[in-house]
C-alpha cells in the first residue's frame, strides 16, 4: 500500500527529499564543477561526483508530485542534468537522463532543443509522454507543445476573470498569442486588447502577432492597430489592438462603439507601481466593466504570489478572487554569481540553500571589460546599468577593447545611423564592432534593428537600461547586472526578478548567467545579494500603497472647495505627484457622474453622502466638461472651452508648409496659461528660466516646427549642434552637472542624446498628449469630425503632408511613408473623387 491514514508514499518521499545531506552535497559540487568550467582556470580543481548517484536524484526530482514544493523539485532536476551535461558533452548516460528528466518535467521544448532523439527506456514510458504531448499540444501551433503551467492557464483564458503569475521565463504572452491565433482560424469574429506598459513592447508584441498568424489577417480579416488614430478604426475589420493603457484609454474615448471581446494585460504588476501610467490601468479596467457587453479580463504578471490582486480592480460584483493561478516552474535556471571588484572576490550563489558561498578570488589585473571577453567570448551578453550616461560610457569603455567587423549588415546600420542620426553619434562607431547600447530615447527603428542583429548574434553585447527590464525579449546567455537601482532609485524586487529571469531563453537554451558586478566601493554588496536571496512580496495596488491617508484626504478637502488644482508637494517626487492629480481626477468624475468605481470605494473612509453633495453642488457648472480623460483636469478643460470659443485656433501654414516661429511661440505660450503647465509641467513644458522666461519651451518649439516639416532627425541635429556652437554659455548637462558646451564629441553626444530624448519625451508624448486634447475639443466645439491644419496629426505622424499622414495611419512607418512620398510617381495615384491608392509595393517596404 502507498496510502496509509490518508498519508501518501510520494509526498512523504518528496518531503523529505529536501533535507537529504547528500543530494545537497552533490548539487553544491555539480554547482562548483560548473563554476570552475565558467570561470576558472582549468578542469583539474573539478570536486568528485558519482553522476549516476546524481542523475538518479534528477530522475526522481522531476517526478515530484509534492503539493508544495513540486515545481522547486522539478526545476533542481532540470538544474543537474543541465548543468552536468554542460561539465561533461560527452557522456550518453548524461544524454539519455536529460531527455527522461525534460520529458517528466513536461518541457517538451527544452527536449526538442537538446534532446532531439531521445529514446524512453520502457514501453510504458514512451506511452506515457506521448499521451502527454497529445495533451500538451498547443491547438493554434500542433507541433509544439505548452509547459504545464501555460497549459493550466490556457484552460482558464475562456473565464470570465481570470490573473496569473509565473517566472519571466514562463511565457506568459505567449500563452495569450496563442489563444488569439486560435480564436482567429477557428473564424471567431472578436476584438482583442492586449495592454503593454511601453511603446518598445508594441513594436515587439505586434510583430510577433503579425509573424504567428501572417496572411490569415487579411484571410479572416483583422487588423492590427497600435494607435488612436489608425484609418483602419473606420472600418469594418475586427481588431487586434496592442497599446499602452494610455493609447487604449484615448481610443475608448474617441471611438466608444468599438466592442472589446478580450482584455489582456501583460505585465500586469505595473498597477501596483508608483509608475504615473498606473492610474490609467483602472480608468481602462473600469470604463470596460461598465459596460453592457463587459469583456473577458485577463491579467499577466511576473513573479508575483498574489495574482489575484489586480482583480480587485473590477467591480466585487463581477469579480471572484478565485480566478488566480501562480506556477514559480520555469523551464530555464539562472546560475547567480557576485563580483566584487573592490574586495576582489567572487561568490556563487546556491539556489536550494539560498545562500552565497565563497567561490574564488579575482584576479588583481583583471578589468571589466576583460571579465565579459572571458566569460561571454562565444556568448551573446546584456550588460545593466542604471543610467544612460553609465550605459554609453561602459558600452565605449569595452568597444575601445574590440575590432572593426567587416559585416555587411552590421555596417549598413552604421550607415544609417550616421545618415539618420549624426555620424559623430558614438552609436554608429561601435555597431561596427558588434556592441551596442540600448536605450528608451534610441529612435524605434534603429532601436528594432539592434535587437534583430543582436538575436541574429551578429552584436554580441548589449548594453541597456531599465527598457530591458520592461520585457523587451531578448536571447542572453549572460547577464551583467552592475547596479541595483533604476536612476537614482533602488530597483523594486519584483522588477529586479523580472530583470534577473531575462537570461536563458527556452529558444536557445536550459540556463544562463546572472552576474551581479560591483564595481565600486561605494556600491553595496548587502543590497544585490538581498535582491537575489529575498521572494518578491505580495503586492498591493497603487492606490493603497502609494497614496497615504492624509494625501487622499487632501484630495477630498480640495474637492470639498470646488479646486481640482493640485500643487507638487514638499518631498514628493513627480510619480507620486502624478499619481495623486490623476486619481484625484478618477475620483471626481466618479462623484459626479455617480460611478460605483474601485478608486470611489478607496476613497470611502473620506466620503459620506453630504460630502459627496458638497462636491458635486461645487462641480456642477463644470460637469460636462468633466470627461474620462484624466490627463487633463476640469480647469484645464474649462480654460481651453473658452479658449476655443474666443477663436483659439493652431498656428497656420505658409504656402511653404512653413511655420512663423513668433506665431508658434505665442500659440504655446497661450496653451502654457490654458494647462498650467508652469504647475503641471514645472520641469519641462512649464520649466521658468532664472530669467523668469519659458526657455525650454523655446527650444521645444524649434525642434516642434522642424519635426513636423518631416525633415528628419538628421537635420534637427545638425541645427541644435549648431545652436550650442553659436551659443556656448547655454550649456550640456553632463552627470547631472550644467557644463559650458566646447564642442568636444563627448559634449556633440550629450547634445544628441538630449535632443533624441526631448523628441521622444516631450514632442511625441507631452505635447502629442496636448495638442490631442485641444483638437478632440476644436472638433467638438465646432461639431466637426476633422478639419484642415490639424496639428496633433502632424506631431503623430511627424510632418504635414498629407500623403505622408495617410500612408502612416495606415500601418507604414515614418521612414517609409517618406521613401513613397519621394518616389510618388511610382507607387501612388489619386483618383477622380480624390482618393489615394497605392500601386506596386515592394514586399520589403509593406507596412
Amino acid at each position: 500500500m502507498d496510502n496509509v491514514d490518508g498519508i501518501k508514499l510520494g509526498h512523504t518521499i518528496f518531503r523529505e527529499i529536501d533535507s537529504n545531506p547528500y543530494l545537497h552535497e552533490l548539487y553544491e559540487s555539480i554547482l562548483y564543477n560548473y563554476s570552475v568550467r565558467l570561470l576558472g582556470p582549468n578542469s583539474d580543481s573539478y570536486k568528485s561526483i558519482d553522476i549516476e548517484d546524481a542523475l538518479r536524484f534528477a530522475d526522481i526530482l522531476s517526478k515530484s508530485n509534492d503539493p508544495v514544493n513540486s515545481d522547486r523539485h522539478k526545476i533542481m532536476a532540470q538544474e543537474i542534468v543541465a548543468l552536468l551535461k554542460n561539465i561533461h558533452p560527452e557522456n550518453p548516460t548524461i544524454d539519455f537522463y536529460l531527455g527522461s528528466v525534460l520529458s517528466n518535467t513536461g518541457n517538451y521544448r527544452g527536449m526538442t532543443l537538446v534532446a532531439p532523439n531521445h529514446q524512453h527506456g520502457t514501453l510504458m514510458d514512451q506511452f506515457y509522454t506521448e499521451f502527454s504531448k497529445d495533451y500538451m499540444r498547443i491547438p493554434a501551433a500542433p507541433e509544439s507543445q505548452f509547459f504545464r503551467s501555460q497549459k493550466a492557464v490556457y484552460d482558464h483564458l475562456n473565464d470570465s476573470y481570470f490573473s496569473y503569475s509565473g517566472p519571466t521565463s514562463m511565457g506568459k504572452s505567449f500563452i495569450m498569442r496563442m489563444f488569439i491565433k486560435e480564436q482567429v482560424t477557428e473564424g471567431i469574429k472578436a476584438n482583442y486588447a492586449l495592454i503593454v506598459p511601453t511603446k518598445a513592447l508594441i513594436n515587439e508584441v505586434s510583430s510577433s502577432i503579425i509573424n504567428d498568424l501572417k496572411e490569415m489577417l487579411a484571410e479572416y480579416n483583422y487588423k492590427i492597430v497600435t494607435s488612436a488614430g489608425a484609418l483602419a478604426l473606420k472600418e469594418e475589420h475586427n481588431f487586434i489592438l496592442v497599446m499602452t493603457p494610455e493609447r487604449m484609454l484615448y481610443l475608448m474615448i474617441s471611438n466608444p462603439s468599438i466592442e472589446i471581446e478580450y482584455l489582456f494585460v501583460d505585465e500586469a504588476h505595473k498597477i501596483s507601481s508608483n509608475d504615473s501610467r498606473s492610474p490609467f490601468y483602472y480608468k481602462v479596467v473600469d470604463m470596460l466593466s461598465r459596460r453592457e457587453k463587459k469583456p473577458k479580463m485577463i491579467f499577466a504578471s511576473p513573479n508575483i504570489p498574489n495574482p489575484e490582486i489586480y482583480l480587485d480592480l473590477i467591480p466585487s460584483s463581477y469579480a471572484l478572487s478565485e480566478q488566480k493561478f501562480r506556477s514559480t516552474f520555469t523551464p530555464v535556471s539562472q546560475m547567480k554569481f557576485l563580483i566584487d571588484f573592490p574586495e576582489k572576490d567572487i561568490k556563487l550563489f546556491n539556489n536550494y540553500t539560498g545562500d552565497f558561498v565563497d567561490f574564488m578570488p579575482l584576479n588583481d589585473t583583471i578589468t571589466f571589460n576583460q571579465l565579459i571577453s572571458y566569460i561571454g567570448k562565444e556568448s551573446q551578453n546584456i550588460v545593466y546599468c542604471h543610467s544612460t550616461n553609465k550605459a554609453v560610457e561602459l558600452a565605449l569603455e569595452f568597444a575601445k577593447t574590440k575590432s572593426r567587423s567587416n559585416d555587411k549588415e552590421l555596417l549598413d546600420l552604421s550607415r544609417d545611423i550616421t545618415n539618420e542620426v549624426h555620424g559623430d553619434y558614438y552609436l554608429a562607431d561601435i555597431i561596427c564592432k558588434g556592441v551596442a547600447y540600448h536605450i528608451g530615447y534610441l529612435p524605434s527603428t534603429i532601436r528594432m534593428r539592434i535587437e534583430e542583429l543582436y538575436r541574429k548574434g551578429l552584436i554580441q553585447t548589449i548594453f541597456s537600461t531599465s527598457t530591458l527590464v520592461e520585457a523587451v525579449n531578448l536571447p542572453a546567455d549572460n547577464l551583467f547586472i552592475t547596479h541595483y537601482k533604476v536612476g537614482r532609485s533602488k530597483m523594486p524586487i519584483v522588477d529586479f526578478k523580472n530583470l534577473v529571469g531575462r537570461v536563458g531563453r527556452i529558444e536557445y537554451n536550459l540556463f544562463g548567467n546572472v552576474f551581479l558586478v560591483r564595481l565600486e566601493e561605494k556600491t553595496k554588496p548587502k543590497e544585490f545579494m538581498d535582491l537575489i536571496m529575498n521572494d518578491v512580496p505580495e503586492q498591493s495596488l497603487s492606490l493603497a500603497s502609494q497614496l497615504s491617508n492624509s494625501i487622499k484626504q487632501q484630495i477630498v478637502d480640495s474637492l470639498l472647495e470646488g479646486s481640482i488644482e493640485f500643487h507638487k508637494q514638499s518631498g514628493q517626487n513627480y510619480n507620486q505627484y502624478a499619481l495623486m492629480r490623476k486619481f484625484a481626477i478618477i475620483l471626481l468624475r466618479d462623484i459626479t457622474k455617480g460611478n460605483d468605481s474601485f478608486v470611489r470605494s478607496q476613497f470611502q473612509p473620506f466620503l459620506n453622502e453630504r460630502i459627496e453633495s458638497i462636491i458635486i453642488e461645487k462641480f456642477s457648472t463644470k460637469t460636462e466638461r468633466i470627461d474620462d480623460d484624466i490627463n487633463i483636469s476640469a480647469d484645464q478643460v474649462d480654460n481651453l472651452t473658452s479658449a476655443i470659443a474666443k477663436g483659439l485656433t493652431y498656428p497656420e501654414l505658409n504656402e511653404h508648409g512653413n511655420i512663423d516661429y513668433n506665431d508658434l511661440m505665442s500659440f504655446l505660450e497661450k496653451l502654457c496659461k490654458i494647462f498650467k503647465w508652469e504647475i503641471y509641467e514645472k520641469q519641462t513644458l512649464g520649466h521658468v528660466s532664472k530669467q523668469g522666461n519659458h526657455g525650454l519651451l523655446r527650444w521645444y518649439a524649434v525642434i516642434l516646427s522642424q519635426w513636423i516639416k518631416g525633415t528628419g532627425l538628421s537635420f534637427i541635429i545638425k541645427e541644435a549642434l549648431e545652436f550650442k556652437r553659436q551659443n556656448p554659455e547655454t550649456c550640456v548637462w553632463d552627470n547631472w552637472k550644467p557644463v559650458r558646451y566646447d564642442d568636444s564629441l563627448r559634449h556633440r553626444n550629450l547634445v544628441i542624446s538630449d535632443t533624441l530624448q526631448v523628441i521622444e519625451n516631450v514632442i511625441l508624448f507631452s505635447i502629442s498628449n496636448y495638442f490631442l486634447r485641444f483638437s478632440s475639443e476644436y472638433k467638438r466645439f465646432h461639431n466637426v469630425e476633422s478639419f484642415l491644419n490639424d496639428w496633433y496629426e502632424y506631431v503623430e505622424y511627424g510632418t504635414t503632408n498629407p500623403l505622408s499622414i495617410t500612408l502612416q495611419r495606415n500601418g507604414f512607418s515614418r521612414e517609409t511613408s517618406t521613401y513613397i512620398k519621394r518616389h510618388r510617381d511610382q507607387y501612388v495615384i489619386t483618383t477622380e473623387v480624390g482618393e489615394i491608392k497605392l500601386l506596386n509595393i515592394p514586399e520589403q517596404i509593406e507596412p
